[in-house]
């Protein structure tokens, strides 16, 4: 996968492609060197934890290029209804689990706009009607998001 830097004379799919790519594994090495444990620590009031923020960005992935895209609903999907839920984690959630999870995902959501042009034209979502352009925008803002509140979590942990 080409990195930003890579892409800067290029289309405006592929610099879009490449920016969401390089949010993406910022995202997962959000766990590197860090226990079960810790990733699973609550630094805020909200239920946000590393782990939980790396199994929401997998929810991400399969909401935006999956449900959207297939028009199938998230919970046929296996997905929680409410994103505020994608952040719980269960007792079977592990570093490996979730990194995979989240790996997959993306790479599934590569997969299936591979084809499609930044026109095209999706209608999955509650919201209705969109362009790939607007949910790739979105997913790399969303995606940005994240692993900006994730940095400051691991700041958090690693000052201790």
């Amino acid at each position: 996968m080409a990195t930003s830097m890579d892409v800067v004379l290029s289309d405006e799919r592929t610099v879009l492609g490449a920016f969401l790519d390089d949010h993406r594994r910022d995202a997962a090495g959000i766990l590197d060197g860090l226990g079960e444990t810790q990733v699973r620590e609550r630094l805020v009031a909200s239920d946000t934890t590393l782990l939980g923020l790396l199994k929401h960005l997998t929810f991400v992935e399969k909401v935006w290029f999956e449900e959207a895209i297939t028009c199938v609903p998230r919970t046929e999907l296996g997905l929680p209804a409410d994103a505020s839920e994608s952040f719980l984690l269960a007792p079977v959630d592990t570093i490996d689990s979730i990194r995979n999870g989240y790996l997959a995902a993306c790479a599934a959501s590569r997969e299936a706009i591979a084809s499609m042009a930044l026109d095209d034209i999706v209608s999955g979502n509650w919201r209705g009607e969109m362009t790939l352009r607007w949910i790739m925008v979105h997913c790399i803002r969303e995606t940005a998001q994240h692993v900006g509140h994730a940095e400051i979590l691991r700041e958090q942990l690693l000052d201790r």
